[in-house]
Formats: structure tokens, sequence, C-alpha cells
């Protein structure tokens, strides 16, 4: 081998290194190219991920927030309708023809009245279901009695009102709820 040919042999070997310097270079730059892509659309989906969780978060605390002042009043008022209970009762059991009581009643009827109306403004209502079918939602059946002039499952006599502050039940009424009468026994005609 002439030094000629060696040098042309080093010559395209340095050639042909030098190609595939490019080549891999060229594959090694498209392959980071690619990662950081990916990494871009992670971070850019983490992005969206976190700004969603963050709008959850407040939508979420704006609805605490609401339900604390529309609910704040739930266990004062609670604790007041044994105030209207009792006013009921003494209304109840006062003889409105009783000439000595009536000042006394009139007050009560007043107190009454005027409490029931500001409970109302703090959207605490009364529910008086008398007479209406019955609704284990708001209802608490604590007998039931058989009626010939009543539909089944509707309430024959309240115990105790029941109230509601803003569509939710603090205090179930309770009362009596109607059945079909049972029917009298048949009697076999033993004759036959």
């Amino acid at each position: 081998m002439t030094d000629e040919q060696t040098l042309d042999e080093q010559s395209s070997d340095l050639h042909a290194a030098e190609r595939n310097a490019e080549t891999g270079s060229a594959d090694t730059a498209e392959q980071r190219i690619a990662e950081l892509e990916d990494q871009l659309a992670g971070a850019q989906e983490n992005s969206l991920r976190a700004a969603a969780e963050a709008q959850n978060i407040r939508r979420r605390a704006e609805q605490d927030i609401e339900k604390a002042h529309k609910f704040a009043l739930e266990k004062f008022a609670t604790d007041l309708l044994a105030v209207a209970d009792s006013l009921e009762r003494g209304l109840e059991v006062s003889d409105p023809t009783d000439e000595s009581i009536r000042p006394m009643r009139e007050g009560m009827e007043l107190t009454y009245k005027l409490f029931l109306d500001t409970l109302k403004r703090f959207q605490v209502e009364r529910v008086d279901p008398q007479g209406e079918p019955f609704n284990p939602e708001q209802h608490q059946a604590m007998a039931m009695e058989e009626s010939t002039h009543a539909e089944p499952n509707s309430v024959l006599k309240v115990f105790q009102c029941g109230y509601v502050m803003n569509g939710r039940l603090l205090r179930p009424a309770m009362v009596v709820v109607s059945k079909a009468p049972s029917e009298p026994p048949v009697k076999i005609d033993e004759q036959a």
C-alpha cells in the first residue's frame, strides 16, 4: 500500500465519520426537539389542570359562603321553635270565651303572630300539613289511624307543626296518618 492509498482511505474514513456524526447529530436534535415538545405539552396540560382546580376551589368557597349566610341562623332558629310551640299550646288550652283571660289571650295571639312574622322574615316558615298527603321528607308519622272520611296516607291530626328554613327542614311535623279501614270479617253461611 502506498502512502497515497493510505491517505485516501483515511480521508474517506474521515468523511464517513463526519457524515455519520452529522446524521447522528441530526437524529439527536430531532429526538431532543421531540422530548421538549412532549415536556411543553405536559406543562400546558398541568397548567390547564391547575387553572381548573383553582376555579373549582373558588366555586366551592363561594358556595360554602352562600350556605353559611343562608343557614347561619339554623341552630338559633331551631332553638326558638320551642317558644312558638309554647305560645301555640297556651292558645290551644285557653278558653276564648272566658272574659277574665281575654286580654291575656289577645296578648298571646299578638305575640305568637309577631313571633311567626319575625321567623318568616328570616325565611323560617311553619309547616302545618293538616289534611295534606303524608310526605316522609317533611312529616314524622307518630301513629296511624283508620279513617272512612279521609284518603289513606293523608294527615289526620298534627301534634306539632314542622318548620323549614330556606327550603331546608328544621323540624318535621309530628302527625297522625290515615289508613284505610280494615274490612270486617266475612261470615260464612254454615247452612249451605
